[in-house]
């Protein structure tokens, strides 16, 4: 299933009206990047090939194949004599792309340059001698988040060169919402809140079948597709010392301060938690209403939901589940989701805020963030408006079916008064899953129908 992708589809559609011969696509696993790519190509005289660590000649072997059933080999039999050189492929290609610009897709784009380390070299040379708009256009994709990014620094062979680069991310919530349309909201925020944004996960998941059928298929038999699925992500986004899998476990755990979790692994981690941001698999937090930099106050947790569930719920039973004993925790991991759902639907609700300030339904908001001062002063989400960053807006949200609305604007309004500044009218957000009752007209009222519908 393809949905939505419609702002990295826009993008793609513009670099390939500028002509630019050169774009770098990155993301995590999973996340769809092939799927984008392959919807961008349909209606483009295209070629893909996915890089495998492979010998350079089977790899450019395995190329010509693909440039012959896309019918762009001209009167060369590939198969017989397959291209000798990338340098020969590109300017082969370049020659068939005069009539209609041809799409040459590498995918998995370090698998190649570990085979073919010219690459680089081999692209900077041929975008020297491509015209505008130019005949080919070449898009490198990879999975390799460090690896992709580092391609386009200073001092590589293709730094200035690409006429895009575009990251991949886990969907939204209400992204993730059109994957599951046979859902009630309330049951797509609960499947959100547990795997996340991804799109292949997402698409795992039976829609016919409860959320307990769910867990018991996906996580709680030995071969569980998202039961290994955690150690994958950690494998792939992790580094060769082991210390950002230490460092997400710590967080997980609860360890939340930056000396919690040094305390932890027993070294500085500074390095390891900025990485983990980039990844979005951690979200360093602080009162919205601070600077992030230098903040006394500042929390780390786990950003992404499903690596957030693997760690905190699913890991510690991961032995026993592949030792036969799934249908016995399964009641266990239940009964525990509720406590798990909580700080996720909060996430989403500011997501959501985000969006109706995007949207244009929230008026000059710079900031929308999580508040807290001490005692019992934490609120949710404080939207900040100005340049004097005054509060104009503060929600809270219940992981709850329904909600009392009266209880909770009385308790905003006294949590209110410990902002450093505020806009009046403060206007109040109250999120339950399904019902808002007895709220005040000027109330904000949001259900997972309006985040995930």
């Amino acid at each position: 299933m393809f949905v939505n992708r419609s702002t990295e589809l826009a993008e793609l559609e513009r670099w390939w009206a500028s002509g630019e011969p050169l774009g770098l696509v990155w993301g995590r696993r999973r996340v769809g990047k092939s799927w984008l790519l392959g919807r961008f190509a349909e209606s483009r005289s295209a070629v893909t090939h996915t890089g495998g660590a492979r010998p350079a000649e089977l790899e450019l072997q395995l190329f010509s194949a693909e440039v012959g059933r896309a019918g762009l080999a001209g009167t060369r039999d590939l198969v017989e004599r397959p291209y000798r050189s990338w340098d020969e492929a590109f300017d082969a290609l370049a020659s068939a792309g005069h009539a209609s610009p041809v799409l040459i897709v590498l995918d998995e784009f370090p698998e190649l340059l570990d085979s073919s380390p010219e690459l680089e070299s081999v692209l900077r040379s041929l975008t020297g001698r491509l015209g505008r708009p130019s005949p080919l256009r070449l898009m490198l994709c990879g999975s390799a988040v460090r690896t992709m990014e580092a391609i386009a620094e200073e001092r590589r062979p293709l730094f200035g060169r690409f006429g895009i680069r575009l990251p991949v991310h886990p969907f939204s919530p209400h992204e993730a919402g059109l994957m599951l349309p046979k859902l009630s909201p309330s049951d797509r925020a609960a499947v959100w809140g547990i795997v996340g944004g991804v799109p292949l996960y997402l698409s795992w998941w039976n829609q016919s079948a409860s959320l307990e059928d769910n867990l018991a298929e996906l996580v709680c038999r030995p071969a569980g597709r998202l039961l290994s699925e955690g150690q994958l992500v950690l494998a792939t986004e992790g580094d060769a010392q082991g210390l950002a899998g230490k460092v997400l476990a710590v967080v997980a755990s609860g360890r939340t301060k930056f000396s919690e979790v040094q305390d932890a692994v027993r070294t500085d981690p500074s390095r390891v938690l900025d990485r983990l941001e980039e990844l979005r698999l951690v979200e360093r937090l602080v009162p919205v209403t601070e600077k992030s930099k230098g903040s006394r106050r500042a929390v780390y947790r786990i950003a992404d939901n499903f690596l957030a569930f693997w760690l905190g719920l699913v890991d510690r039973y991961r032995s026993e589940i592949e030792r036969g004993l799934g249908t016995s925790i399964l009641p266990v991991l239940t009964s525990s989701l509720d406590d798990f759902l909580g700080p996720r639907y909060e996430d989403a609700f500011r997501q959501h805020l985000r969006r109706l300030a995007a949207e244009g339904e929230l008026d000059d908001v710079v900031a929308i963030g999580p508040f807290w001062s001490g005692g019992r002063d934490e609120i949710d989400a404080v939207a900040l408006a100005g340049r004097d960053r005054a509060a104009v807006l503060v929600g809270e949200a219940k992981w709850t079916r329904s909600v009392a609305a009266r209880t909770i604007e009385t308790a905003l309004i006294r949590k209110s008064s410990a902002l450093p500044a505020t806009r009046e009218p403060l206007r109040l957000a109250v999120a339950a899953r399904e019902i808002v009752h007895g709220a005040a007209p000027t109330t904000l009222c949001i259900t997972a129908a309006d985040i995930f519908g």
